[in-house]
């Protein structure tokens, strides 16, 4: 027991509490002088020096996913080349903005300095393409095109090219196999917008200023599948450029590969087919308008009757998709551009619009139908049909007496449906119809999927239009004020004339609107997609699928797989009776009707063939659009060319040559199963091995131009 009284005990506690206090606040003050020295005394000193230092990112673009055509072949993939880039905000610390470092550069890859220069500027309403589109601060691809020696060169002399580099980059490649380039549905990639990249922020796939996307066809419809993720790695670098640490780091994840339902076989030769169509109508008299036909542009499309999956799509004219990779020239674009190029980047299978004339009647004829006519029944195919002082004549004048809606088909009657479309104008009430017209062909061709966009997987499709009662109101009160404008004026021409019907009655739907509606004219516009999903539907028992490209989705390692199922957007409105009559109707143009004279010798009995011809009339010194609507067992082939005659005369031996390599028909008739390229759809997809990579299914020996077309 201590003997230390406890007095004594508690001062020593006391003078420890004393000690520790002292401590702590020599502690206390010595941390705030610390501060006071480094923030006030040094505070402008540290300011400096913090001031260079900064964060640096650094981004590891990803890999572009492939894509790939139904037995694996690439349509687009990626290869390395050396990019020469410049940094524009380097440049402009130059004292000319970086012009003589342009000039030395262009000099030294030998381009025209305008095209450098036009690659750097920046976009904006009052600069033309090609100019940059992207971000300022991202690197600017000058050229993909550098050889080795242009690179060491720009890397050996730095100095002299300031904010220049030259990396070897995995760049966007277009293949083209067998000679099918499928621009049109490919599309090509452009530089991401600050615009793009502040919109994509709070989306699952945010966008980096470095980053090229979609700008048409598959490569916008699945960029973000096709894109993957690029790596961003953020280092905080002092004013020496030395790492102080690495805050950030994200990895690079490739995109993913798109499988279509394209053959690249079949593309090449629906390309080729359609080009040859082309030249051999350029080569061909018009009598009516007393010159060779223009065939200035043209659309061909094969789609599978029950699944609307494309096998084959081509436009023309054409380009090369790779004149976009690494920035397109100022030349190329300009020559895409121009007025005499017509519109090459256009995609006429599913933008192009014009009247489908005769292959419109499929619709007419099932309108009739279910309007209450007797598909058996007798109507006079006459030379002509009169409305008052207007008289609307048959094709060629021709006239076949008394037949049934078959027969009006087979031989394409207009003056049957004229009758059958006034006769259902003046029921609906004329001129004056009541509250709730029948309105059966305006209907029917609305239940045929006319008059909006069929769905398909690629962008800016069109929608075509048919002009009913809802359309002709709408177009006469965007008109009204300038037509009876006109029709005040002191003018007697057409026009004006014209004008003066439009000002007091031009929303109405007169009796000679309906007749050319009937056969396809007039102001009904269609697109070849549109036409071919609905002869797909009269093959396949009435379904109206919706057409896609996209047939599958293959992650980067190649485990997981992801199908694009055929998707339904209705049924055409016609019972089995009348499809199956549409069926014979349609086999009849192919054995004995106007498309005969093209398929004489065909294998009828093996390979059963169905058609519609069709001669879309044009305004002016327009001449006719040429159009064939064609389905098999399996596919549906459309084509059109514009100013190009009849639809058997300039299409027919293009269809039946895309027939012929489909299911290995020879000239003579005969079939080689083994020269067929797709005898019956292809379901499956490409075999993917142990290490994920997809089997492409190469055929060596085909060789497109031995499709030669029938003279």
């Amino acid at each position: 027991m201590s003997n230390i009284p406890e007095t004594g005990r508690t001062s020593r506690v006391t003078i420890r509490l004393v000690v520790i206090q002292i401590l702590v606040f020599s502690l206390l003050l010595t941390l705030g002088g610390r501060l006071w020295y480094l923030q006030i005394r040094q505070g402008d000193e540290f300011a400096e020096a913090a001031a260079g230092n900064h964060v640096q990112r650094v981004v590891q673009p990803a890999v572009r996913g492939a894509i790939l055509d139904a037995r694996g072949v690439p349509l687009a993939d990626n290869e390395t080349r050396l990019v020469v880039s410049a940094d524009r905000t380097e440049l402009l610390r130059q004292p000319d903005d970086g012009e003589q470092v342009l000039t030395d550069l262009a000099e030294l890859l030998g381009m025209e300095v305008e095209d450098v220069m036009n690659t750097v500027r920046l976009c904006d309403s009052e600069t033309p393409p090609p100019c940059w589109n992207g971000s300022p601060y991202q690197p600017i691809p000058i050229t993909d095109e550098a050889t080795t020696q242009q690179a060491l060169q720009i890397r050996e002399r730095a100095e002299d090219f300031p904010g220049i580099t030259a990396e070897p980059t995995a760049v966007r490649r277009y293949p083209s196999p067998y000679g099918a380039n499928a621009a049109q549905v490919l599309g090509y990639l452009g530089p991401v917008t600050d615009e793009e990249v502040a919109a994509s922020e709070e989306t699952d796939s945010p966008l980096l200023r470095s980053d090229q996307i979609g700008r048409s066809g598959l490569e916008r419809s699945y960029d973000e599948y096709l894109r993957g993720s690029s790596g961003v790695t953020e280092y905080a670098v002092d004013k020496f450029g030395r790492v102080l640490d690495e805050s950030l780091s994200e990895e690079a994840r490739a995109g993913s590969t798109v499988i279509t339902s394209i053959d690249a076989r079949v593309q090449a030769v629906v390309e080729q087919e359609l080009e040859n169509a082309i030249e051999r109508a350029r080569q061909e008299h018009d009598s009516i308008t007393g010159r060779n036909y223009e065939a200035d542009s043209g659309a061909a499309v094969v789609i599978e009757n029950d699944t609307g999956r494309v096998i084959g799509m081509a436009s023309y004219p054409a380009y090369d998709p790779n004149v976009w990779v690494g920035g397109i020239s100022s030349s190329e674009y300009a020559r895409l551009t121009d007025e005499d190029a017509n519109d090459p980047l256009l995609n006429r299978a599913i933008q192009g619009q014009g009247p489908p004339g005769s292959t419109f009647k499929v619709v007419s004829a099932t309108a009739a139908v279910n309007a209450g006519y007797d598909w058996d029944g007798n109507y006079n195919c006459s030379s002509s049909y009169s409305i008052g002082e207007q008289t609307f004549d048959n094709f060629e004048s021709q006239a076949y007496g008394p037949i049934d809606l078959g027969r009006a088909l087979e031989v394409s009657c207009n003056t049957v449906f004229y009758r059958i479309a006034h006769q259902e104008w003046q029921r609906d009430g004329g001129m004056n119809p009541g509250d709730n017209p029948d309105d059966w062909l305006f209907n029917t061709a609305h239940d045929f999927g006319l008059g909006e966009p069929t769905g398909i997987d690629l962008p800016d499709e069109a929608s075509g239009r048919i002009p009913d009662r809802q359309w002709k109101q709408e177009y006469w009160e965007a008109n009204e004020d300038a037509w009876c404008e006109l029709a005040e004026s002191d003018r007697d021409d057409f026009e004006a004339q014209l004008a003066r019907e439009n000002c007091t009655e031009g929303m109405r739907v007169r009796a000679g609107d309906m007749l050319n509606f009937s056969i396809g004219q007039g102001d009904v516009l269609v697109t070849p997609i549109q036409m071919a999903s609905i002869y797909a539907a009269i093959a396949n028992g009435g379904t109206l699928y919706q057409p896609t490209v996209g047939k599958a989705i293959v992650s980067p390692d190649g485990q997981h797989v992801e199908e694009i199922e055929p998707q339904v957007n209705g049924r055409i409105p016609a019972d089995d009776g009348t499809l199956a009559n549409l069926q014979a109707a349609t086999e009849s143009v192919i054995t004995t009707g106007s498309a005969s004279w093209r398929f004489a010798g065909w294998p009828q009995d093996e390979i059963p063939l169905h058609a519609k011809t069709g001669t879309a009339e044009g305004y002016g010194d327009q001449q006719t659009d040429s159009w064939l609507a064609t389905f098999s067992e399996d596919y549906t082939v459309v084509m059109t060319i514009s100013q190009a005659g009849t639809g058997s005369g300039a299409s027919g031996p293009a269809v039946r040559n895309i027939y012929e390599a489909l299911y290995g028909v020879g000239e003579d008739g005969s079939i080689n199963e083994d020269a067929a390229l797709l005898p019956q759809p292809q379901r499956d997809l490409p075999e993917i091995d142990d290490s994920g990579t997809i089997i492409p299914q190469r055929d060596e020996d085909f060789d497109p131009a031995a499709t030669a077309a029938i003279q």
